[in-house]
């Protein structure tokens, strides 16, 4: 049964992390259009604003992955999407219609998302991570 978890537990982290890893691509891709719309959001400091987004994502995202410090990454891209989602999501701006939906869309993926990072807070990476290794690890 240890093998089982293991394995879903890294699985579950790699996939979760892989919308981050993917999103920073594309933020890394789109730096100006993305500055940009920062500063349309009235943002202050876009591009401060903008590496700092970066960097939560690389930063959690790798850190899911490997399962090192993961509390800490989950907490990054908690941070990440909260603020994501109420000024880049913000639906109740909207007039009804299919933008209004996809806004709602987008703001619900996050709020789901938040709550697996609430979840790898609260309980850790799981088997077959950094983190479980080096609490096995016999001190010098």
């Amino acid at each position: 049964m240890n093998a089982i978890q293991g394995f879903l537990s890294l699985l579950g982290r790699v996939l979760l992390a892989s919308i981050f890893l993917i999103a920073l691509r594309h933020h890394l891709m789109q730096f100006a259009q993305i500055n940009q719309a920062l500063t349309e959001k009235h943002i202050p400091a876009p591009a401060v604003v903008h590496v700092l987004a970066i960097g939560f994502m690389a930063i959690g995202g790798i850190s899911l992955i490997l399962g090192y410090k993961a509390r800490f990454g989950a907490v990054l891209l908690l941070v990440f999407l909260g603020v994501a989602g109420y000024y880049f999501h913000n639906y109740w701006r909207f007039s009804p219609g299919l933008d209004r939906e996809d806004a709602l869309s987008q703001f619900l993926k996050n709020i789901a998302l938040m709550g697996a990072m609430l979840f790898i807070v609260a309980n850790g990476p799981g088997a077959w991570s950094l983190d479980e290794c080096l609490k096995k690890t016999p001190p010098d």
